[in-house]
């Protein structure tokens, strides 16, 4: 059993209401748009880290992250990329890398728009955690944490805060 802590969109913040809100998880998966290596590097000091780079993220970002992730967590399979659009509307190399691996979680970031749905033509769960930093258009900051047990998917909590 592992819980799993998933960010998106930091732009360079990771605060204490961040690490209050995934102080228990066992690990973290950030969707890109970390703002610097050394805010991945504070991250994966706290806990481990998955990630994958962003649009906004520079090219030593780049190359120790990259475009997409594709991982086990469990007996779950998992993709995760920052571009990734959602069912129905995926971007192409997202759709394509999907079709090909048939993950069971895919998650992506950039829209600063919190979205968790089920993909009936895929059968996953796509999980876009919204914005958890303070630079964008966004008015509330989030993140999601969930459990993952075996092959199951659950326990799933939203951390929602004021972006100030």
């Amino acid at each position: 059993m592992k819980r799993i802590g998933i960010l998106s969109d930091t732009h360079g913040t990771f605060d204490r209401t961040l690490r209050t809100f995934l102080d228990g998880v066992d690990e973290i998966w950030h969707a890109g748009d970390l703002g610097s290596l050394e805010l991945a590097d504070e991250i994966a000091r706290f806990k481990p880290l998955r990630a994958v780079y962003g649009n906004i993220d520079g090219g030593v970002t780049r190359r120790a992250y990259p475009e997409f992730a594709s991982f086990r967590c469990e007996e779950v399979p998992v993709l995760m990329t920052h571009i990734g659009g959602y069912p129905k509307h995926y971007v192409p190399a997202a759709a394509a890398k999907i079709e090909a691996l048939r993950p069971k979680i895919f998650i992506s970031g950039h829209s600063h728009i919190l979205r968790v749905m089920y993909d009936p033509v895929y059968d996953l769960l796509h999980i876009n955690p919204g914005a958890a930093g303070t630079y964008g258009f966004h008015q509330v900051r989030t993140a999601v944490r969930l459990r993952i047990d075996g092959d199951r998917i659950g326990e799933m909590e939203v951390g929602e805060w004021p972006r100030r």
